[in-house]
């Protein structure tokens, strides 16, 4: 589902005589459907920098990444679009969102952009709202104005509003406490079960322990610069 061949990228630093950074090089990795890889390494290994190039945020300078049928690195940034509609959901670390909008219609809006009848995108929202322990005097208010705990599960039950094939998560269980992790974890186990592909950081090292079937360094994927 996910396909990764001998990927590269390079930041160019124009404000530093367009200096030319490597940061990932010759990375290479699968997820199959219903497997979980977990990414590990330092802190500025280039987890996040992998994630965002699977997510079409950074443009890769030579290889293959490969979702679905899309292949990334060659691909419009229309495909682009109608691969995080259909394809690949994303849950991040942090709540990005439009204003005012309510919180129900945050969670509903991946099912309303695919067509869903609002009726029934909104009772699907609604239930994952109450599962993720969000008060009904909430939904509908705008969550910019939650605590982070809060924002993180509003953030959760939007990524996982719709049956993505495969998913990007990005330390999912981080702001939250028992009994709400339970309940990410429990998400994610599902949606390994009916399928889906995960590509996941995940610094709570027991949560990576249940739910990861593999995990990959990224520390070798990163170029050694020259002294």
């Amino acid at each position: 589902m996910i396909q990764i061949e001998n990927l590269s990228k390079s930041f160019t630093l124009h404000n530093q005589g367009s200096a030319v950074i490597p940061v990932m090089a010759g990375a290479s990795l699968i997820v199959r459907p219903g497997e979980c890889v977990g990414l590990t390494g330092q802190s500025g290994a280039g987890k996040s920098t992998l994630m965002r190039m699977v997510y079409g945020n950074y443009l890769a300078a030579a290889g293959r990444l490969v979702v679905g049928d899309l292949d990334l690195v060659t691909a419009a940034p229309r495909e682009i679009i109608a691969l995080r509609r259909h394809t690949l959901g994303y849950v991040s670390q942090f709540l990005r969102v439009v204003p005012r909008v309510p919180t129900l219609d945050v969670v509903a809006e991946p099912l309303l952009a695919l067509g869903r009848p609002p009726a029934e995108a909104r009772r699907h929202a609604e239930g994952l709202l109450a599962r993720l322990n969000i008060p009904e005097r909430l939904w509908a208010l705008s969550p910019t104005t939650f605590s982070g705990g809060e924002q993180q599960r509003v953030n959760i039950a939007r990524g996982f509003a719709h049956a993505y094939p495969a998913l990007l998560l990005d330390e999912p269980t981080a702001s939250l406490d028992a009994v709400n992790r339970e309940v990410v974890l429990t998400l994610i186990e599902e949606a390994k079960a009916r399928g889906a592909a995960i590509l996941g950081i995940f610094h709570d090292e027991a949560a990576r322990a249940r739910i990861c079937d593999r995990l990959v360094d990224v520390t070798g994927f990163t170029p050694r610069l020259a002294a």
